[in-house]
């Protein structure tokens, strides 16, 4: 009878209310809340990384996430969607899956539903996180869990992963997916054309952006031979583990500061030739650089984005812009 009554008890006893306000507009933060490889890079708290397995956005579709801690224990939870109203509002069941109990000393809330909000605040974003239980117990379970802290954490790399968003729009990055064996990534430079050509082609340039986002990377071979079935390739070694990555090409087709095509492959990697097309317009003096990439399988492309690829290149174009402005 006791359980019944603890049941039964009003919604606001049985509800976690977290609020946050986002200096990102609203369809940005619905986006990032929604796309697999956005919520991989904050989903969870600091320090976690996440693996989404499976995102079924409409109603009565599934999602499954796995979190993953600093030391690799992982936390998998899943949920199905109830209601999704684009860019206002979702709802959705929210439980844990199969494995969590065991990585988790305590008794584990049932029949969580949360409900996110997304109101536009004068170009902000304020979100809304509500987290009703089945029961009041099962509220003050999931609190001594470190739900209110987790999320609050998940939102501080929400904020960190829509600022860089922001910068990146700002300067015109984009990668998007026409088909299933090719990418195509796009960028704005503050330089004229010929500049980003050099500064693209000449190894004293390359050497001082290409790779090396981390500390440990370095370039130790930088070989360029600029001409139709020329031969380029460069090594990057990482000194925290003694590896050397190793990526070459040749080139196809040559047209002085508009247009380059050349294959490529990463060397480590058996049968990863991709082609590669650099194009250049420019206008009022910026340059947009286009990469389309052509894949030779849906697996060949699937496996080159889940490498990292997309943040990557960001952090490298990001330097090549810092060079443009010296060399300007």
């Amino acid at each position: 009878m006791l359980e019944k009554n603890d049941s039964t008890s009003s919604e606001s006893e049985r509800k976690i209310v977290i609020t946050r306000v986002f200096n990102a507009p609203r369809e940005l933060v619905f986006k990032a809340w929604t796309e697999p490889k956005h919520i991989a890079q904050w989903w969870g708290p600091k320090g976690f990384t996440t693996r989404v397995t499976e995102l079924d956005l409409r109603p009565g579709g599934r999602s499954r996430y796995v979190m993953i801690s600093p030391d690799g224990t992982e936390y998998p939870v899943k949920g199905v969607f109830r209601e999704i109203v684009p860019p206002e509002r979702i709802v959705t069941t929210d439980e844990f899956d199969e494995g969590f109990e065991q990585v988790i000393n305590a008794e584990l809330p049932q029949g969580m539903v949360i409900t996110a909000i997304f109101e536009d605040v004068d170009g902000k974003t304020k979100l809304t996180l509500e987290i009703v239980h089945e029961s009041a117990s099962d509220r003050r379970k999931h609190e001594e869990m470190g739900v209110v802290a987790g999320w609050n954490s998940s939102f501080d790399c929400l904020d960190e992963f829509l600022a860089k968003q922001i910068e990146q729009q700002q300067n015109g990055f984009t990668l998007t997916l026409p088909s299933d064996r090719e990418i195509i990534v796009t960028r704005v430079f503050n330089a004229p054309r010929h500049l980003v050509f050099e500064a693209w082609t000449q190894p004293e340039h390359v050497q001082r952006w290409f790779g090396g986002c981390s500390s440990s990377m370095t370039m130790t071979v930088c070989e360029i031979d600029l001409r139709v079935g020329g031969i380029w390739r460069y090594v990057l070694h990482d000194s925290s583990n003694g590896t050397d990555h190793g990526f070459s090409g040749e080139y196809r087709e040559i047209v002085p500061s508009e247009r380059l095509v050349s294959t490529e492959r990463y060397e480590p990697i058996p049968n990863s030739d991709r082609l590669n097309t650099l194009t250049l317009t420019e206008e009022d003096g910026k340059t947009t650089l286009h990469i389309h990439i052509q894949h030779q399988s849906s697996e060949q492309r699937d496996g080159h984005l889940q490498s990292g690829m997309e943040v990557g290149l960001r952090q490298t174009l990001n330097r090549l812009e810092e060079l443009l402005q010296s060399m300007s």
